[in-house]
């Protein structure tokens, strides 16, 4: 491949990462904001370490990352407890509850920093499938990747800062990384009665042009949304 070619071939592969993970950087602003200020660069850039080894593996070994359908469940599952669990126990906290809260983040820094990953690779397995369609090339496909990574982690640092500054949009961002959860816990039931049950029929696959479509919606409308009644 020359390098006009691989070139094209990382920008075209940067920007399906990015628009593949335009939910997944919500979910890591929602989070790691439960941390102090001070934890979260770091719980990122940790992420971003775990990142680049988990979605090196999963190029290297996509036949068989693709078969743990659990892996996509597991994720899911979390995503969809951490919305059901803002949307039906949130309330405003106080300076001394949000300060409690911010203490136990902070005593879990691990536990966040591991479920990061785990539902990373959970968003990995299929974006693996879709950016080997593009080059058959090893370091043309981590190349894309890595660049990708970087800028969802960097967006959700700026995330993050957004969200403090117009609190309502963390409901917003809630309803978006249950809509991932869902999707996730869809797919993994469909890889899971495939690969596990051999019962391809009990597959249930969300389009992902709707699931797109409906994050960008909530994304607009939430956002028009919050800004309005946060101002």
């Amino acid at each position: 491949m020359d390098f006009a070619s691989a070139l094209t071939a990382i920008l075209i592969i940067v920007a399906l990462e990015a628009v593949l993970s335009v939910d997944n950087a919500m979910v890591l602003a929602v989070m790691v904001r439960p941390l102090p200020e001070h934890l979260r660069s770091r719980a990122l850039l940790y992420g971003i370490i775990g990142a680049y080894v988990l979605r090196g593996l999963a190029l290297l070994f996509a036949t068989i990352i693709i078969k743990i359908w659990w892996i996509q469940l597991l994720g899911g599952l979390y995503l969809v407890y951490l919305a059901v669990n803002h949307i039906f126990r949130h309330k405003p906290a106080s300076a001394t509850e949000q300060a409690r809260i911010q203490q136990a983040a902070a005593a879990g820094f691990w536990r966040i920093v591991i479920m990061i990953n785990v539902v990373d690779l959970a968003f990995a397995v299929d974006s693996v499938l879709a950016v080997v369609a593009f080059s058959r090339e090893f370091w043309v496909i981590f190349a894309g990747v890595a660049i990708g990574i970087l800028l969802v982690r960097l967006a959700a640092g700026i995330m993050v800062a957004v969200i403090e500054r117009y609190p309502r949009l963390e409901t917003v961002a809630y309803a978006v990384v249950g809509g991932a959860g869902l999707k996730l816990t869809l797919e993994g039931w469909s890889h899971g009665s495939e690969v596990w049950l051999h019962r391809p029929e009990l597959a249930l696959h969300l389009p992902q042009a709707f699931f797109l479509s409906v994050t960008f919606a909530i994304l607009v409308l939430g956002s028009l949304w919050a800004f309005r009644r946060s101002s």
